[in-house]
């Protein structure tokens, strides 16, 4: 039998600057931790789960039963990826104080090893009480989906200067709050291949640059599960959607026909 591959830590994540590259999914269930634990480095219970999952118009209806509910699944199916489950909207932005509270209790009850806040310099003080006080925090800039309607809607970001500017100030200080990683997305490559090499924590690429120390997908696009849609840095490699349909088309043609169930499916 082969050997169960180890559990990677926050640090072993850390460790991966500028050297293996890591590889990250979302997952927001048992079945699909399960699946990809021994083939990805970290696990991301993302409140995009909000929308792929409970079909919401945006990750602000996200509550934290909710997180909980999709981290504890998730983390009954992985034994080797790191498991990061995202801070909803609302649950950091009032006080570093009520932001250590809910983080402390995402983690007791789902069992996950680190969370994942977005924000910038204006984050980097929560960032730094949680580091401090044992919070392990995979940080998040460029565009931030809870605050999208603020930036203008899901549009790439850096490509002004003063925008630019901004987001590498918010990757240093994040940085140097002590998050172990950072997820820099829908960037401009210059700009996220700039922001690698500049901070000393790994930077993980979704819609931004192969420079980045690491690359993250939501798995149901990566799958093709959901619909026809899928943004410029999304390659599809499955069509789940289009193979869902067929089978069921064909289980309901036999359900019709009485073809199913046979002989062969029922009990003598």
């Amino acid at each position: 039998m082969s050997t169960p591959p180890k559990a990677l830590s926050v640090p072993a994540i850390r460790a991966r600057k500028g050297k293996v590259p890591i590889v990250a999914l979302t997952a927001y269930d048992h079945p699909t931790a399960c699946e990809i634990d021994d083939l990805v480095d970290l696990i991301l219970v993302g409140d995009s789960l909000g929308m792929v999952v409970h079909g919401l118009p945006n990750t602000q209806g996200v509550t934290i039963d909710m997180m909980v509910l999709h981290g504890k699944a998730v983390v009954r199916g992985a034994s080797h990826a790191l498991v990061v489950v995202d801070m909803p909207f609302g649950t950091v932005e009032e006080s570093p104080e009520t932001a250590f509270r809910n983080a402390t209790h995402i983690m007791r009850e789902t069992g996950c090893s680190a969370i994942k806040l977005e924000g910038g310099q204006e984050m980097a003080p929560t960032v730094k009480f949680l580091t401090e006080r044992g919070v392990p925090v995979l940080g998040h800039v460029g565009l931030m989906p809870q605050k999208a309607a603020m930036l203008g809607g899901f549009r790439t970001q850096g490509r002004k200067t003063g925008m630019a500017e901004k987001i590498m100030a918010d990757a240093k200080a994040i940085c140097d709050a002590g998050a172990f990683a950072i997820v820099i997305e829908g960037t401009i490559e210059p700009l996220a291949r700039e922001i690698t090499e500049t901070v000393s924590t790994p930077t993980i690429g979704i819609g931004a640059s192969p420079a980045c120390d690491g690359q993250i997908l939501v798995i149901n696009d990566l799958l093709g599960r959901a619909s026809d849609y899928a943004p410029k840095f999304v390659k599809r490699y499955a069509e789940h959607a289009t193979g869902a349909r067929e089978a069921v088309a064909a289980y309901a043609d036999d359900v019709r026909t009485r073809q199913f169930p046979g002989k062969e499916h029922c009990f003598e």
